[in-house]
Parts: C-alpha cells; sequence; structure tokens
C-alpha cells in the first residue's frame, strides 16, 4: 500500500512494513535520515542500524539524493516526530552532487530562488506555496461546479482585445526575415497562418459572455498574456485567470457571487493546508520583524485571511469612497502618494485605506466612472458611471474586478464608437445583443493575485512555477 508522507506522520497507522521514497533533505550521524516525499513541509524520520549498511552505500546517502527505504513504521521514540522509519532497506534511486547542489542547508534569498525556479520546489516556502495554489484551483472549480456552472475552454489565439488595451502578444508563423507586405507598406496579414493578425488572448470574458447566453452559467480558468513592459511585485506577462459569466445577473447578484467564492476558496485552503498556512504565517511574520515598524503589513496572513472570512463585504459606490478619501486624515495630512479627486482609478494606498483604516472589513466599490472602465461594462442613467465592481482586500487592494455588461445593443454600438473599437470586427460579440440579449454579469480573479494573497508572498513572480516577465523567459 503506498502513502504519502502527510498521512504517515499523523500516526494513526504504526508497526507495518512499508516502503517509502523521496528526497533527503539531511543525514545525520550516519544515522538519521530526514526523507521527503513533497506532500508535506515535514520531513519522515528513517533510522538506520548501526553497522547495518555498507560505508560505500551511506556516502551516497547526500542532500537531494532520491532513496527508497524499507522496513517497519514505528512510534518515534525521539522527540520532533511522532512516527518514524526503521529501515531494513536503502535503496538509491538517484545520486546526488552535495557539493554541487544549488541548495545548500541554510537560508536562501528568494530573489536566488527565482534563478534556480526549477528547484526551488524543493524548498519549504514553496513547497507550501504550490500545495496551496494546487488546492486554491481545486477549491474553484469545486466551488462552481457544485453551483451547476459550465467551464468554458476559451481560446488562447485570439483576434479581440477584450481590454482594448492594445498589449498584446502577437501571434504569427510568418518568416520574421522576409515579412510580406502590402502596397502600403504594412505587414500582410492574409498571408498569415490564420490569415488575419492573431494574437494571446488577453481574457476570456468575451467567449464566456457568449456561453452564457446558451448555458446561463459559465465559467473560464486559463490562462491569459500581457505584453505590458512592467518589472513590478505585481506584474506578470503570462497568468491565470478565473472569468465567470452568468445571464439574468445584475451587478448585486455578481457581487454576491464574488463575495461567496473568495471565502469559499479561503475557507478550503485554511482548512485542508493548515500545516502550509501556519508554516507561512511563521515566515511572514519573521519578515515583517526586519522591516521598519511603519512598514509592517497591518495583519499577520492567518489574521488577514480570518478577516476576510468573519465579516459581511461593506458595499460603497465609487462616489462615496472618493468623499471619504477626501475626508480622510490621511489625505488631509497628505500621507497618500497619489493625489485624490472623482475621476481617478483609484491606486493600491487608496483601496486598502478603505479596507484596512476606515470600514475594517473588506469592500466592494461600484458604479465607476465609465471614462476609466472598458467599453462593455453597463451604463448607468446618470450618464458618467457604468456598472462596474471591484473587490478590495487588505494588504493587496483591489483582487476581483467585475461589471454588469451593456446588454442594450444600441448603447453597446455607442460605446464602441466612442472608444474606437471597430464594430464590424467585433459582429459576433454583438450578435448575443441581436438575438435574444439579456442582462447578464460577470468578474475576473488574477488566480496569482489569489494565490499571492492566501499564501502572504510579497512578489508575484513567486506564486507562479515559472514567471514570464520582461527579459525573462527561462525554463
Amino acid at each position: 500500500m503506498n502513502f504519502d508522507f502527510n498521512t504517515l506522520l499523523k500516526g494513526e497507522t504504526t508497526d507495518i512494513d512499508i516502503s517509502v521514497r523521496g528526497w533527503v533533505r539531511s543525514f545525520r550521524n550516519n544515522q538519521f535520515i530526514a526523507l521527503n516525499d513533497g506532500s508535506t513541509n515535514q520531513n519522515l524520520q528513517v533510522v538506520l542500524e548501526l553497522n547495518k549498511f555498507d560505508d560505500a552505500l551511506l556516502k551516497r546517502i547526500t542532500t537531494s539524493a532520491c532513496v527508497m527505504a524499507s522496513g517497519k513504521l514505528v512510534k518515534s521514540q525521539g522527540k520532533g516526530q511522532t512516527v518514524e522509519l526503521v529501515a531494513d532497506n536503502i535503496e538509491i534511486l538517484g545520486d546526488s552532487d552535495a557539493e554541487k547542489y544549488p541548495l545548500q542547508p541554510k537560508k536562501h534569498s528568494l530573489e536566488f530562488l527565482r534563478e534556480i525556479a526549477h528547484l526551488r520546489f524543493r524548498t519549504n516556502t514553496f513547497g507550501s506555496v504550490f500545495r496551496l495554489r494546487n488546492a486554491l484551483t481545486y477549491a474553484i472549480h469545486t466551488f462552481f461546479q457544485e453551483r451547476n456552472f459550465l467551464n468554458i475552454h476559451s481560446p488562447i489565439i485570439s483576434a479581440s482585445d477584450a481590454e482594448g488595451a492594445g498589449e498584446m502578444f502577437r501571434v504569427t508563423n510568418l518568416d520574421l526575415d522576409k515579412l510580406p507586405k502590402t502596397e502600403t507598406g504594412e505587414i500582410d496579414f492574409s498571408q498569415d497562418f490564420f490569415g488575419r493578425s492573431a494574437n494571446l488572448t488577453v481574457s476570456g470574458q468575451l467567449e464566456a459572455e457568449l456561453a452564457a447566453m446558451a448555458f446561463s452559467k459559465v465559467y473560464t480558468f486559463g490562462p491569459t498574456f500581457r505584453a505590458e513592459n512592467s518589472n513590478t511585485a505585481r506584474h506578470l506577462a503570462e497568468f491565470w485567470m478565473i472569468e465567470p459569466e452568468v445571464a439574468f445577473n445584475e451587478l448585486s447578484d455578481n457581487a454576491d457571487l464574488a463575495e461567496e467564492m473568495l471565502k469559499y476558496v479561503i475557507r478550503y485552503a485554511m482548512e485542508k493546508h493548515a500545516d502550509d498556512i501556519d508554516f507561512l504565517d511563521a515566515r511572514l511574520a519573521e519578515e515583517e520583524k526586519q522591516k521598519p515598524t511603519a512598514e509592517r503589513a497591518e495583519f499577520g496572513l492567518k489574521d488577514k485571511l480570518n478577516f476576510m472570512l468573519e465579516h459581511s463585504f461593506e458595499r460603497v459606490t465609487y462616489t462615496e469612497a472618493i468623499d471619504i478619501l477626501l475626508q480622510s486624515p490621511a489625505y488631509k495630512k497628505k500621507k497618500f502618494q497619489y493625489d485624490v479627486n472623482w475621476g481617478i482609478d483609484m491606486q493600491s494606498e487608496h483601496e486598502r485605506y478603505l479596507v484596512e483604516k476606515h470600514f475594517k472589513k473588506p469592500v466592494i466599490v461600484t458604479d465607476y466612472p465609465k471614462d476609466i472602465k472598458a467599453f462593455y461594462m453597463r451604463q448607468n442613467d446618470d450618464g458618467k458611471t457604468v456598472a462596474a465592481m471591484d473587490i478590495l482586500a487588505p494588504g493587496i487592494g483591489e483582487i476581483i474586478g467585475g461589471s454588469q455588461r451593456e446588454e442594450r445593443l444600441d448603447k453597446l454600438v455607442q460605446r464602441m464608437n466612442e472608444m474606437h473599437i471597430p464594430t464590424d470586427e467585433m459582429f459576433w460579440y454583438l450578435d448575443t445583443r441581436r438575438y435574444g440579449t439579456c442582462k447578464h454579469a460577470g468578474f475576473g480573479l488574477g488566480f496569482e493575485r489569489l494565490v499571492q494573497f492566501v499564501t502572504g508572498m510579497g512578489n508575484i513572480r513567486d506564486v507562479i512555477p515559472f514567471p514570464r516577465t520582461p527579459k525573462n523567459c527561462e525554463f
């Protein structure tokens, strides 16, 4: 029978003969192997009887070597573990030169570990991060499947730009040394693979809207790409998005769904991976101690997550939020780095003030100025705002953005014309408003932003296995 270490170390089953496989974390006194199989940060102690094993074999038990150990699992007589394996047999499955192995038994910086991203999975920090990333993936699918949502695989190669951002990666199979040109000197994409210009998708939302008009409740969960030349701790060129779309929902329904989903997935992660949350909570606390007092986070990791679970989310309009900021002591004492006035796209410092200082609970801001939002958002009767929403969380600011979509054909076409979005190329999107239109709403959750929030990691590059950023596409 195969057991993972997470199960074995609970100590519910002992005095059985088993074989285990894993990687050596340490080997001391030629007697005690700390073995790890990746299912937990806790190691299984494998005990070797002195003089029972050949010296040549013992020399091959080095840090990161892969071994199989067979013997009896017993209650541990020593401190630090519940059970241990008394080995009858040790087999080296894969040798490791301990002197050349990059992960020496010392503390390594996150910057260094990014340079060896192919090995950083083997550290405790990244073990916890990626087990939690997996748990959150499962929880998101479970949440939507339990509510009878249909999962839609939206295209990765697309001819549309959902956000109107224009910061896209071009997809082509043209010979870059001999690009065909039109008579006006432009690249002739009619000779390209798709017969037209194509790019990597920036969002699956528009395709999800099409599906929602047939299935009522759908969601996408897939990779998206932004060719944004931004070297910050918050941006990636390749990241994953969750985008539900629900027919017949209005903005308030959309906010309810988003709040319910966030609480569900956070609760799942905390219940299923309490040890990993505890480890990362302690890690973050230690990291915060190194900072000046004024720069320390308002919450510890577990406090922040419980903050999300224990409060109903405050709902406030953008106009009300701006008024609160303008009346705030922080604004009056010029403590904000960025100015505040009606019409701005609120910065993280503004969003965090609303959450952490003013309301002291998560906040859903609604009804943003239409000039700072996308063309597809439903226009409000005031002519100035749209039925948009952002969910703001402690320590991070915006974590979800969404809206009720503009279902009225005339209003949508008018807005697209104002924003110079070609309606002829978007005929397929407009068809949903021509043939059986209805109110509908959805939101987008950047998955890495969620993983960052749940793990407490300060840099988004540390919550995706192999980050893609400007001038960085290794591994």
